[in-house]
């Protein structure tokens, strides 16, 4: 048995805590804040569980809407210019990770390995913790406006297709009936009915990481803040609270593992994609079904909360201040989802949310052994994939801590590859 410190109490962190449980170490979770608080990206994600996800944000074109992206306020991706000078490098990396289609067939067969079964592993987990009714089985439907839209977005679909996801296509009197109260501007449709969502995703952290507790994990409230070696090897976790001893430390803390990661020798260019949510409480209509509409890129969702809509990705400096007209925004393309909720709701019914997405610019996370030491492992990065990423993730953490052949090729995830 080894001691094992996992830093970060999100999605990723509570699996990854589980699966080094069951390999047999003592466990002990590092988090500065309480799982699946409103502080965690965990806790505002767009609730879906999604293996079909497999195609990264960057894609063979993408560099030639930069100049929209700076001036559009109102699309679904968003750049602050004035933050513009400090996210170059990471841009430029981001444009250059899908500027061909090589390169971007590679990035999806590594999210394929990372994202496959992830839904008969939440079953499992969930049964096993009494936690099954967090998932919801109304499965995933894509909007479009026409049928000539959703053939624009065929090199999606192709991908999903290759790697086994199926779909019934769905038009528009049929659609209607799926779901009555969709608005007139969508008339086309994909329906992916294997597709699972969370209805309270940091409840369901929360419960992950109680049944962690309960099978001898130990969490500690603490902010990790640096290493103490013993030549290359670890020996303990510096936190704002004192030294945790530690024989090995996987750092699953989000964007806060940008940093601990440089003290462990390695420059990750992590940046945040701040995501926006809106929940509306007691909803005029209440979809039958998870949805994403082409022309907003959100997730609608009803939770226990309310209604959630999640999307607005704007990159900017982590510590800017919300711009909460992306709110705004989400209520526009709500209410022309589903006309009957109007487009600005009693503010007493409306909860506002913004979190920071750990990205990396090729689509993927960083899994793998640090520079500085094989006992320092990280496991951040996720960007919008989190929740759909966390079981296999986690157990390839876990087999790295123990030095056990892994389940799935590691190399595509070291953060060796931004070192080239």
């Amino acid at each position: 048995m080894s001691r094992v410190t996992i830093i970060g109490a999100g999605i990723v962190g509570a699996w990854t805590a589980i699966e080094c449980l069951r390999l047999g170490h003592e466990v002990t979770i590092v988090d500065p804040g309480d799982p699946g608080g409103r502080q965690a990206a965990s806790y505002g994600n767009g609730a879906w569980i999604m293996e079909a996800s497999v195609l990264p944000v960057a894609m063979p074109g993408l560099w030639l809407q930069v100049p929209r992206l700076l001036l559009d306020r109102g699309g679904p991706l968003t750049i602050r210019w004035r933050n513009l000078p400090e996210l170059a490098p990471w841009l430029a990396r981001f444009m250059l990770s899908g500027a061909t289609l090589k390169r971007v067939e590679a990035t999806a067969r590594a999210r394929h390995e990372l994202l496959r079964e992830a839904v008969s592993r939440y079953e499992t987990i969930c049964e096993q913790a009494g936690l099954s009714d967090y998932i919801e089985a109304a499965g995933h439907l894509f909007v479009y406006p026409d049928e000539g839209a959703w053939r624009d977005d065929r090199l999606t679909w192709q991908f999903r297709g290759r790697y086994g996801h199926s779909w019934e296509e769905v038009k528009s009197e049929d659609l209607r009936r799926l779901e009555p109260g969709l608005g007139s501007d969508y008339r086309h449709a994909a329906f992916m009915s294997a597709g699972r969502n969370l209805n309270d995703p940091g409840g369901l952290v929360r419960g992950l990481v109680s049944f962690a507790q309960s099978a001898g994990a130990r969490l500690v409230k603490a902010q990790a803040t640096a290493w103490r070696f013993e030549g290359d090897r670890l020996r303990a976790v510096m936190t704002d609270m004192g030294e945790v001893e530690s024989d090995c430390a996987l750092v699953c803390a989000g964007i806060a593992s940008r940093e601990l990661a440089s003290k462990a020798g390695d420059r990750i260019p992590l940046e945040s994609e701040r995501g926006y949510h809106i929940v509306l409480k007691d909803p005029e209509y209440v979809p039958l079904h998870p949805v994403m509409p082409s022309d907003g890129k959100m997730a609608v969702t009803m939770t226990r909360a309310g209604l959630r809509v999640a999307g607005q990705v704007e990159l900017a400096n982590a510590g800017a201040a919300p711009d909460w007209r992306r709110a705004d925004i989400l209520l526009d393309h709500l209410h022309r989802l589903f006309p009957s909720i109007p487009r600005r709701p009693d503010p007493g019914r409306l909860d506002r949310w913004i979190g920071h997405r750990p990205s990396t610019p090729d689509g993927l996370p960083c899994l793998g052994f640090s520079s500085r030491s094989r006992n320092i492992i990280y496991g951040f990065g996720h960007g919008h994939s989190g929740i759909g990423m966390a079981p296999a993730s986690a157990r390839l953490l876990a087999e790295l801590a123990s030095d056990i052949r892994p389940s799935i090729d590691p190399e595509p995830y070291s953060a060796r590859r931004f070192a080239q």
